[in-house]
């Protein structure tokens, strides 16, 4: 688009590259839950998206969407800024990892390049955030990531944690009651395949964790 993206076409282009970074469209249905808004808004927006020059999106009815080229940079940039702001809350401002995304949402879409530039020297260019969430680099380009789901190890099997794929304050909140934070060491010691609990220690303690949890938390498995 030949005009500065608003906010809402930013997030948009955000929520998408999220849903489809295991490389299937995303639904209106999912997206309108995301965003909050009616099913047949999205679908008018998406049609803008596609429309637009050059196009941001590639939209079938009844087969999702994904992004294009220009797109994908698009929702690249603006997951930069908010996870070099985290980062910075974080860091620089004595933030905890619960009480950035909000501040982050509401920022990263008015910094400048220059701004961020400034940031990412002054943190010395981190990849990960707060969270453990890959950081894109300088040039929009995503690291390759290696991690796995802490839902998928067994008994007998340990890792490291990478990163927490969590928004909601109160999860995080409770991880961090638990000790359970990027670059702990944990290790799995009993699985329950009726209701698919995992016990996993860290720190010397035993938590029986759920689906719910292991599902958000992603690792790096010893080998």
């Amino acid at each position: 688009m030949t005009e500065p993206l608003t906010q809402s076409i930013q997030d948009y282009l955000k929520h998408i590259y999220e849903l489809t970074e295991r490389s299937q469209p995303a639904s209106t249905t999912d997206l309108a839950a995301r965003l909050n808004v009616a099913p047949a808004s999205v679908t008018g927006m998406l049609q803008k998206l596609a429309a637009a020059k050059p196009p941001l999106v590639i939209y079938k009815k009844h087969q999702g969407v994904t992004l294009t080229k220009a797109g994908l940079r698009a929702a690249l940039e603006v997951i930069r800024h908010h996870r070099l702001l985290e980062t910075y809350l974080v860091n620089a401002l004595g933030y905890t990892w619960d009480e950035v995304h909000e501040e982050a949402c509401r920022l990263e879409h008015v910094i400048s390049e220059e701004f961020e530039a400034r940031i990412a020297t002054a943190l010395g260019h981190p990849n990960r955030d707060p969270h453990g969430e890959l950081i894109p680099s300088a040039d929009l380009t995503m690291p390759a990531d290696q991690s796995t789901p802490l839902s998928s190890l067994r008994p007998g099997q340990s890792a490291t944690i990478l990163r927490v794929d969590a928004q909601d304050p109160n999860l995080l909140r409770h991880l961090d009651d638990l000790g359970l934070t990027p670059g702990i060491e944990i290790e799995v010691s009993a699985y329950s395949e009726f209701d698919h609990n995992l016990t996993v220690r860290v720190r010397r303690k035993s938590h029986v964790l759920g689906l719910n949890t292991t599902t958000k938390i992603f690792v790096e498995v010893d080998k």
